[in-house]
Formats: structure tokens, sequence, C-alpha cells
């Protein structure tokens, strides 16, 4: 591999448990430049203990993460602070500050990590806003907002500084047609335009498949799959397509392991 096709995120034979619960068992992943790489799977399969992960948030039980060649584990508390000022985050939730105003939730990472002045950081909050279509809204507190509304100031805020990389939570979870096409949108487009590295974590097929550059498939702690979304849906793995057709049966059963049905009816028990 030539030095500048290193992946921006590596990791190497990754283990994580949480308590008896094996969540990864020697998972391998490359997150390229400049790429939106996608992380999906079903509900439960620790995409976003993936991401806490690589911010450093929680700590492998074996193997390794590097963020621009850095590796993530063995950092000082001042220098994983450094490097997750270069990380933008969008929550599942927003997380927007609830009782200040969508400006001052956009201007509050710059004034944390910065020393520019108030007339600059308003010239960055409203560039910021612009570049998400709610420059006129900086004057509305959250609970003002709709969801998709929410989700947009968020992923302002978290372009705020600039960063080499965001990372996305379930970001179309909750969302009407409508806003989703809009995050869609958004975030392809603003990859490209800041040159960002993007890492999209969701179990959304449709909308994710339609904006990722690859996409990494995991189901009981292992890549079960990875490549475009035009290889995935061409995978002769069973499990990678009852995950992308969304079939209700499969390797993934519909019904929950049991007695066999006549045995539990003949049986009288009850729980």
């Amino acid at each position: 591999m030539a030095e500048n096709d290193e992946p921006l995120v590596k990791i190497r034979n990754l283990h994580f448990s949480r308590g008896d619960r094996k969540i990864f068992d020697g998972v391998d992943i490359d997150i390229q430049k400049g790429r939106i790489t996608a992380i999906m799977g079903p509900s439960g399969t620790g995409k976003t203990t993936l991401l806490k992960l690589i911010g450093g948030q929680l700590r492998p039980d074996q193997g390794t993460i590097h963020v621009d060649g850095k590796h993530v584990h063995k950092l000082s508390h001042s220098q994983l602070y450094e490097l997750r000022k270069r990380m933008g985050m969008l929550f599942q939730s927003g997380a927007l500050l609830t009782d200040i105003n969508v400006y001052d939730n956009v201007a509050f990472p710059i004034r944390e990590h910065t020393k520019l002045s108030e007339s600059i950081i308003r010239h960055l909050v409203l560039m910021k806003l612009h570049a998400v279509g709610l420059r006129g809204a900086r004057d509305l507190m959250p609970s003002e907002l709709s969801g998709g509304m929410a989700r947009r100031v968020a992923l302002a805020r978290a372009i705020a500084l600039d960063p080499m990389m965001i990372m996305f939570d379930e970001p179309f979870t909750g969302q009407d047609p409508i806003s989703m096409g809009v995050l869609v949108t958004l975030i392809r487009s603003l990859n490209d335009a800041l040159d960002l590295t993007s890492i999209l974590v969701s179990h959304d097929v449709q909308e994710t498949a339609s904006i990722a550059d690859y996409i990494y498939v995991i189901s009981e702690g292992k890549v079960v799959e990875h490549g475009s979304s035009e290889t995935l849906q061409r995978s002769s793995s069973p499990w990678v397509k009852q995950f992308m057709e969304g079939l209700p049966d499969g390797p993934v059963p519909f019904h929950y392991p049991s007695l066999d049905y006549a045995d539990d009816l003949l049986t009288g028990s009850r729980p």
C-alpha cells in the first residue's frame, strides 16, 4: 500500500467484551481518507461501541486502533484530547445543549477550543449553519426544532472546528422521508466539499448504501462482508442477503429459540 493510501483509521484484531458477551472477536477495519465508510449490522451488534473505541472512550481487550497514525489507547490524556478535537461526532440523539439557542450550540466548541474573537466566531457559526440550511434558525431554542432540524444543527456543530473526520451514530433513526433525504444529501455533499472522512454507523440499508463508498457488515463479533454497495448486493452470503434485503427469516431466524410448537402446546406448562 502506498503511503498516501494509508487508512486514516486502522483497526486490527479488535477484541472487546462486556461481561461474558463478546462484542468484537478479531475485527479488522480500514477507514480510508476522504471516503464515507459505513459500519452496518442489526441493532445490538456493537456499532456505537466501535465509535467509542475509535474515540478512546473505551479500551479494547486486545488489538489496536490507529487514528491518523496514532495508537489511540497509548496516548496520554492531553494527546487524546488534542486528537478528539479533530474528530467530529453526530450523536444519535443530536445531544444539543437545551438551555442555549442554535447559534450558541454551534459556537460552543469554537469558544471552548479556540481564542477567536466573537466577530470571527459569528462568521464561522453563520457559515456552518448556512451549510446545513439553517442560518435563519440561529435564534431558535432546541425545543423549537423538529427532529430533522436538530440533527442538522448537530451536524453544523460537528463541523464547527473543521475536523478531519466525522462519526455519525445512526443519523437517520426517527427521521421522516424528507428529513432523511436532506441528511443523506448533506452527509455526502459536506464530506466531499470539506474533504472529510466520514464513518457512518447505521442499520438503514437503502439510505446508507446510496452514499457510502465502502461498507462493512458486522454480526456476532465478526466482519461478515465488506465492499462497495454493489459488491454487497451481489454477495452470496445468506446472512448479508437477508440483511441487505430486509428479509424476515433466514440465518437470523424469525422465531426466538423455543420448544417444538406442538410439544409446547401439549405440555400445558406455564412460564
